[in-house]
């Protein structure tokens, strides 16, 4: 297959609007589900992959793989299909650029914005982990960013979902420069597999660079094997070490050695941005001790790296000094003096240096970008920690300290903002009649909505499917359609009077109905199609049968005039008609009627059963007989 031009149709429900991109497996295109009327991005699988039956069953893990990660920070699967020969997925468009664009153009990024991005890829990350799916080859590429940095991970085109695993042993898949050791070596892959690969994509954001690189495939593989990557603060100096520590430490050689899970990743994200914020500008920042770098794979690894807070500065004494013992003769009050100004001094200098005291917004309610906004503005330092909630998503549901009070300015106000009202698994309710299945639902906090649909397998006013579909994780309060049978499909019907019964009865098929046949008898030729019901034009289902009427030869028919008619050709003319002829032999007068029928019952017109009996009588002359002429002689 060539590039699909814009306009063509896809499977008769997507129109191509334009080209997107290309990967290693397939093609991407900007297309239109005419269906319902949204955009979506369709990936075909290049045609060179559609004999190979590992490709084509990695394609098809993509969509299935993905379609049960629905997710705020997924891409989501709609559709699956083949085409002319070729698999395609369809799935949510994304207006937007690759974080590998960003990185590009931006890179370095501020710390706390890389934060932010990392989290929600961690987020994603998380969320598929707990469904046994390890994504095998995150790297900036497979993110989508926003509006806002909001991001998306997509392409779990090589993902492994359960225990099946669909390489060979030795086998490497992935990017060379974001795989793990272990998948460099063709081991088996795990949830640290993929936290190795997000910490390359933090190492990246925050240096403008990946920390190993070669002039081929092989030679990073084997850095990533056996090389310590350059600390991140040296291509960057500022990098808090705290968040130098979490990205090295998810770099560690040994998969037991990293994070446990996405969540202790997370956590440790949240503690460098938390020092991000708390710390005002211009003190100094707490200091780390070093990782060790050299470890080889499968070496115990050393301790994490703890954080050793930098000496403070001596604070001012509230306290006079203790003073020596008073020589004899000598005055006291100079020391004294001497206390009350450096009490004054202490006291001066906290006036002087103590932060202004502002009252505290109220903002609960309000997005969090809003309340970031207004908050910032008053001269607060922000921190946001998400939780399940009823209220919308990205709502400030509290705050810390709360609105009206009085706090220092540059002091820190932590968020707790709404990340929904948390998820659930969407009930198989198939089969089941609407009420139960809306009532299920429901009961799992989701709003459900019925549609109807035409369905040859499902009985009328029950599930057929809903979408999304069992099994599917997605926030309550989420909207689940319900596609409930209206029956078999609607059909026009045809109109077949006056044809012959077998070419009805393919007509009728042919829109998609049956035929029940009754006979009649008739005039008209045999087999004819007299009458039918439901008539032309009329709306049927699916497999009803249309009952037909057909000719047949009548079983009564009227017997034939065949008075005067020499008895062997009458005889004959009711036979041909099916009736059985008995004669009825009566003397004539003359020899003109002799042969000839002179009656007939039942009489010429009357209805009779073919076999029934016609008499016909049949007249006979007898010529008279002649006189004696023979002379006798009399006796003497």
């Amino acid at each position: 297959m060539t590039d699909i031009a814009p306009g063509a149709l896809v499977d008769d429900r997507y129109r191509v609007v334009s080209r997107l991109g290309a990967g290693g497996m397939a093609e991407v295109y900007l297309a239109e589900d005419l269906q319902l009327g949204r955009q979506v991005a369709l990936k075909l699988l290049y045609p060179r992959f559609a004999q190979d039956a590992e490709f084509v069953e990695r394609f098809r893990r993509e969509a299935s793989s993905a379609a049960g990660l629905q997710h705020q920070n997924v891409v989501g699967v709609y559709d699956r299909g083949e085409w002319q020969g070729v698999s395609y997925i369809a799935m949510e468009y994304l207006e937007g650029r690759t974080l590998k664009q960003l990185i590009q153009q931006e890179a370095p990024l501020e710390a706390e914005r890389a934060i932010e991005i990392a989290i929600q890829i961690l987020r994603a990350t998380r969320f598929a982990h707990r469904r046994g799916i390890v994504h095998r080859d995150l790297k900036p590429h497979n993110v989508i960013v926003g509006a806002g940095d909001r991001i998306k991970v997509t392409d779990f085109g090589i993902a492994r979902a359960g225990a099946s695993d669909m390489t060979e042993t030795g086998s490497i898949m992935g990017t060379a420069q974001y795989l793990s050791p272990e998948q460099a070596q063709g081991h088996a892959v795990s949830g640290a597999s993929d936290l190795y690969s997000i910490g390359i994509v933090i190492y990246e954001m925050l240096t403008g660079r990946v920390p190993f690189e070669g002039e081929s495939a092989v030679a990073i593989a084997l850095k990533q094997v056996n090389e310590e990557p350059p600390p991140p603060r040296a291509l960057n100096p500022a990098i808090p070490p705290e968040l130098e520590a979490a990205v090295l430490h998810a770099l560690r050689k040994d998969p037991s050695a990293r994070f446990a899970d996405a969540d202790e990743f997370i956590a440790a994200l949240e503690r460098s941005r938390l020092g991000l914020i708390a710390a005002p500008a211009g003190q100094p920042t707490a200091a780390f001790a070093p990782v060790p770098a050299g470890v080889a794979v499968g070496a115990a690894e050393p301790p994490t790296a703890v954080p050793v807070a930098a000496e403070p500065p001596a604070p001012l004494p509230l306290e006079p000094p203790a003073l020596p013992p008073r020589e004899r003769g000598r005055p006291w009050w100079p020391w004294a003096l001497l206390a009350i100004l450096i009490a004054g001094g202490a006291g001066l200098a906290f006036a002087l240096t103590r932060p202004d005291r502002v009252v505290v917004p109220a903002v609960v309610g309000k997005s969090a970008e809003a309340a970031t906004t207004i908050l910032q503005n008053d001269g607060f330092q922000v921190a946001r920690l998400d939780q399940t909630s009823d209220r919308p998503r990205g709502t400030v549901v509290r705050q810390d300290p709360q609105p009206g009070g009085k706090a220092d300015k540059g002091s820190t106000v932590t968020l707790r903002v709404s990340s929904g009202p948390g998820q659930a698994l969407v009930p198989d309710v198939t089969k089941e009649a609407a009420a139960v299945a809306t009532k299920a639902l429901r009961g799992r906090g989701f709003r459900p909505v019925l549609r109807k649909e035409s369905s040859d397998a499902v009985p009328e006013g029950r599930v057929t499917r809903t979408v999304p579909g069992a099994g599917t994780s997605i926030d309550k309060g989420t909207t689940v359609t319900v596609y409930v049978s209206s029956g078999r499909e609607p059909v026009v019907v045809p109109g077949v009077v006056g044809l012959d019964r077998s070419a009805a009865e393919a007509k009728l098929r042919d829109a998609g109905l049956g035929a029940a046949v009754t006979e009649e008898a008739s005039e008209k030729d045999s087999g004819t199609v007299l009458r039918q019901t439901p008539g032309p034009g009329a709306q049927a289902r699916k497999g009803d049968d249309v009952a037909l009427v057909v000719a047949k030869a009548p079983d009564t028919q009227a017997v034939p005039d065949v008075v005067g008619d020499d008895q062997s050709d009458a005889a004959t003319l009711l036979s041909e008609r099916g009736f059985v002829v008995v004669f009825r032999v009566v003397d004539v007068a003359t020899a003109d009627e002799d042969g000839v029928v002179a009656s007939q019952r039942p009489a010429a017109g009357d209805k009779a059963k073919k076999g029934s009996r016609v008499t016909i009588t049949v007249g006979r002359f007898t010529p008279p007989a002649q006189p004696d002429t023979t002379t006798t002689t009399p006796t003497p």
